[in-house]
């Protein structure tokens, strides 16, 4: 009970002093998470980003593994709660199996840089200033997580927190992951 009222409470802030739609619909998904298919005809998104540390990401680079797009902000209470358990399933799988990629939501780099040393993240970082990337994405939610399978198609977007160590999140992940010819 405690959890879900610093949540509320997160949401209530954000919801008082946010200018944006993305606020207010971060707030109705507060409580949990939910997977949304993506859509039959739509096309995926080029991805062609440079992160923190000047390392350029492309589509074609994502190829051929599993591939998590985490969209999140430090101001964010359950991105940054969720944000361990990302980290902890990139190495736990590896970065050539299942990719985990951060994308942050409009916060200037001094801001994200800040969050990156507190918490010792280590994946790569995008910054996303103006939101085009997740509205190429259709990302309106924090966190949300697009999930991209090794065979490069969207299998859908997880909308809300999502602890990646649990059962549900291995459930998600394991469609996602390419499937590797048994040894002769």
């Amino acid at each position: 009970m405690g959890l879900f009222m610093k949540r509320l409470g997160a949401c209530l802030r954000v919801a008082i002093f946010g200018t944006s739609l993305f606020a207010l619909n971060f707030c109705a998904h507060a409580q949990g998470y939910e997977v949304q298919p993506w859509p039959a005809k739509k096309p995926i998104p080029v991805f062609d980003e440079t992160d923190l540390d000047g390392k350029v990401w492309r589509s074609t680079d994502l190829r051929g593994r599993a591939v998590l797009i985490n969209f999140w902000a430090s101001w964010c209470e359950p991105c940054r709660a969720e944000m361990p358990s990302l980290q902890a399933v990139s190495l736990r799988h590896g970065p050539e199996q299942l990719l985990v990629l951060a994308v942050n939501f409009k916060e200037p780099l001094p801001s994200v840089q800040r969050f990156v040393q507190q918490t010792t993240l280590n994946l790569p970082v995008f910054l996303d200033p103006q939101g085009v990337v997740a509205r190429q994405w259709g990302v309106t939610v924090f966190p949300s997580t697009v999930l991209l399978g090794a065979d490069g198609r969207v299998q859908g977007v997880l909308r809300g927190e999502l602890d990646w160590n649990g059962a549900q999140a291995q459930r998600l992940i394991a469609p996602l992951l390419s499937k590797t010819p048994k040894q002769r």
